[in-house]
């Protein structure tokens, strides 16, 4: 059911700080640009790899999700992993009649495209992220 990595979200207080840090110490050369979502309560900045994405998320506003994995995590640290699937709507369903807990109902990520989050407790302690395929990367 799931395909390839897509990305790695990794927390962070500060994302330019993060930045430093693939930029400066990691050796990343191809960095986007900070941007807001908040509709989902963070900004987004992706470092692109060869194989795959780091999304670094910071806290938008004090409604954003990620302050209390923050409160337990104050440098920041690894937030969940996302990986690629066909149809969000059959993943959400496929995950649902195996007695996963989807945590709400498919919404649009960072990339464009819809994501579902399924909870840690499900996918042995690790937040998952699905994403749907992007149809131009078909």
């Amino acid at each position: 059911m799931i395909g390839n990595i897509n990305h790695v979200g990794v927390a962070t207080p500060s994302i330019e700080e993060s930045v430093k840090l693939y930029r400066d110490v990691l050796g990343a050369t191809k960095i986007g640009e900070k941007f807001s979502m908040p509709e989902q309560g963070v900004w987004v900045c992706f470092v692109d790899l060869p194989n795959a994405q780091i999304e670094l998320i910071e806290p938008y506003g004090e409604e954003s999700p990620i302050h209390n994995f923050l409160k337990q995590n104050p440098n920041g640290g690894q937030h969940h992993v996302c990986f690629e699937v066909e149809d969000i709507l059959k993943a959400r369903d496929e995950m649902k009649a195996k007695g996963a807990r989807v945590l709400g109902e498919p919404r649009i990520g960072a990339h464009g495209t819809p994501v579902i989050f399924v909870h840690p407790k499900d996918m042995g302690g690790v937040l998952v992220e699905l994403m749907e395929i992007p149809k131009e990367a078909h």
